[in-house]
């Protein structure tokens, strides 16, 4: 059967792009215009030699050190998982794979009020927390927690299609053929 191209109407076509213009115009291009001119308003060696203020660096020391511990955990959890839905087939898949999306579909707001419900001094482990003197909400093992919430499904969302895509047929060939089950994360012992 031949499939026919359907092409819509010149000026159909004018008004989707334009308001796709205008939407980006306003969402995107206006508050980054706004952001950038309001810190550059006293001039870019102002706007410069305020990372030299203590705040900032603590601000900059805060996100690498978020970045370095959050990256690392979600690409090792991450791939465990997107290997374990992609390979293995079991009993609540299809809920794991829900609780992947879950903080895509969360608000961060929302997320940030469910944090303080349980971690919060008056939240459901905040006496325990206190009790034990353990800083988890507005320290940094909070931000972490919060990063790695948000930020999780993005690799698990990439790698899961990436793996399914490879099939299971050369894996189980390798396996027959003598290779352990972690060998595809390995480096060969025969060069190609």
């Amino acid at each position: 059967m031949e499939s026919r191209n359907i092409r819509e109407p010149l000026f159909v076509r004018a008004i989707l792009i334009s308001v796709v213009f205008i939407f980006l115009a306003l969402f995107l291009v206006l508050p980054l215009v706004a952001i950038f001119s309001e810190a550059l308003r006293k001039g870019f060696q102002v706007y410069l030699s305020s990372f030299a203020s203590p705040d900032a660096m603590s601000a900059i020391r805060l996100t690498l050190l978020t970045a370095a511990i959050a990256v690392p955990l979600n690409t090792i959890f991450g791939v465990a998982l997107s290997w374990a839905i992609a390979k293995f087939d079991f009993r609540g898949k299809n809920v794991l794979i829900t609780l992947i999306d879950l903080p895509l579909a969360i608000s961060p707001v929302i997320s940030g009020m469910i944090y303080m419900l349980m971690f919060g001094l008056q939240g459901w482990l905040g006496p325990w927390l206190l009790k034990h003197d353990v800083r988890l909400m507005f320290a940094v093992p909070g931000i972490l927690l919060a990063t790695v919430f948000v930020t999780f499904p993005f690799v698990a969302r990439e790698l899961i299609p990436l793996m399914q895509g490879q099939g299971k047929e050369l894996e189980e060939a390798a396996v027959v053929l003598g290779a352990g089950a972690f060998r595809p994360f390995g480096a060969s012992r025969y060069p190609i």
